[in-house]
């Protein structure tokens, strides 16, 4: 993870004395782990720098001297399976919008992680309703591929933990056919070409000026993908249009792929399953706002939990500002069949096994210290956190709504100005 490399690199230089653990004691009257662990009533989570050293019982010994905190739940850091948040400040203001590039002659080497701003105020709000990691995806330009993914904590620090050039994020289904030439087999042939650019470089571009589909440079981002070393993301919602991406993934078995959108997953569940084909999903899609989102259904996460398909829950649609959303997603997922575990799960320990996260997503020890300590059941829409905590330093839960609310709340009265009164 780049920055902090660069930090870790900066600090060799610096003559101090070692810096003394700072230890955090959370007590949770419910503690979901994640793990085999299960779900621990008035459990104890001892975190340690930035690692988690012990979950357990009441009974758990915790060492003297740690900050404690108490809570109704405790949950590892939710994780973001899909957003743009730090991408865009004011979507209609193009100057704030990095999240796509219409006008580049470039498309799969665009890196999203050089237009990424901690500052951006979507942060501060996506942390504090409980998520400290972040999954951004570019959007799509002129051509089907949008570029490259990152990961990325929501500390809103300039030295944010960035994993950059994290996977591939492409679409098909009706927006990739617009942007193809107008159909899905047009859109299907300019992947499958630009595989073929990408597997065969450079040899291709030594003999000819560029490849069918990708220049040189957008050649090169994109071999790591095309030889399965990269994950790659297709945006896909209809049933054929993800039975196309499995026919894909059979065609080039070495792909590593993982679907977002797939409304209609709950048809073809049983190849996803058999494929081990992930999906992230919206769960409160259930009306068809397109052609291709016909067969949508609100019970689509409790048929894919059935099948054992593996799926992330994401705010997909306002993933830029309203990614902090997603726990509510969750919840209408569970009132319409889905387990509260597969739920938790969905927005933690799934996203963070989809995308390679080791050690995020669980609360066990020796894994990353992201936390959450909440005032009720993570899954109701009246809980908030009382307490994030991002690789063991406890974050700011304040944002700019939350300041311009306690500003104008305690205002005295006679600091307002005076209402218009006629004269």
């Amino acid at each position: 993870m780049i920055r902090t490399l660069f930090a870790s690199v900066a600090a060799i230089g610096l003559a101090a004395a070692p810096a003394l653990a700072e230890t955090i004691v959370l007590r949770g009257e419910t503690v979901w782990t994640g793990t085999a662990q299960g779900t621990i009533p008035n459990g104890v989570v001892v975190i340690e720098d930035d690692r988690i050293v012990t979950v357990g019982g009441e009974n758990t010994e915790v060492p003297d001297g740690a900050t404690e905190i108490s809570a109704a739940w405790v949950t590892p850091g939710l994780i973001a399976a899909f957003s743009r948040t730090g991408l865009v400040e004011v979507s209609a203001e193009d100057s704030t919008n990095d999240t796509m590039a219409a006008n580049s002659k470039f498309s799969t080497s665009l890196n999203a992680a050089d237009g990424f701003n901690p500052d951006a105020t979507a942060v501060d709000i996506t942390r504090i309703e409980g998520f400290t990691r972040l999954v951004v995806a570019p959007n799509t330009g002129n051509t089907i591929f949008a570029g490259q993914g990152f990961v990325a904590d929501t500390s809103g620090d300039l030295d944010a933990d960035i994993d950059a050039q994290a996977f591939s994020f492409i679409k098909l289904g009706e927006s990739g056919a617009g942007l193809a030439g107008g159909s899905r087999q047009s859109a299907m042939a300019m992947l499958r070409a630009a595989l073929d650019d990408a597997r065969t470089y450079p040899a291709r571009y030594l003999t000819h000026n560029e490849g069918a589909a990708l220049n040189r440079l957008d050649a090169l981002s994109f071999s790591t993908a095309a030889r399965g070393q990269q994950l790659m993301v297709i945006q896909a919602s209809r049933a054929s249009d993800l039975n196309a991406v499995m026919d894909l993934a059979e065609e080039y078995p070495n792909l590593d792929i993982i679907i977002v959108g797939a409304d209609e997953a709950w048809r073809v569940a049983d190849r996803l399953a058999i494929m081990d084909i992930p999906v992230i999903i919206n769960a409160f899609s259930n009306l068809p706002s397109s052609f291709e989102q016909l067969a949508a259904t609100s019970e689509n996460a409790a048929r894919l939990a059935d099948a054992g398909v593996t799926f992330a829950i994401a705010n997909i649609g306002d993933e830029s500002h309203q990614a902090r959303l997603a726990p509510q997603l969750a919840g209408n997922a569970v009132a319409n069949g889905l387990s509260s575990d597969d739920a938790l799960a969905a927005l933690t320990t799934a996203p963070a096994d989809i995308f390679g996260l080791t050690g995020f997503g669980r609360l066990a020890p020796g894994a990353h210290a992201d936390v959450v300590a909440w005032d009720g059941d993570p899954l109701e829409v009246v809980s908030s956190p009382t307490a994030v905590i991002i690789a063991g330093e406890a974050q700011s839960l304040e944002s700019r709504q939350t300041r311009l609310r306690d500003r104008y709340l305690s205002l005295d009265e006679s600091e307002r100005p005076r209402a218009y009164s006629r004269p």
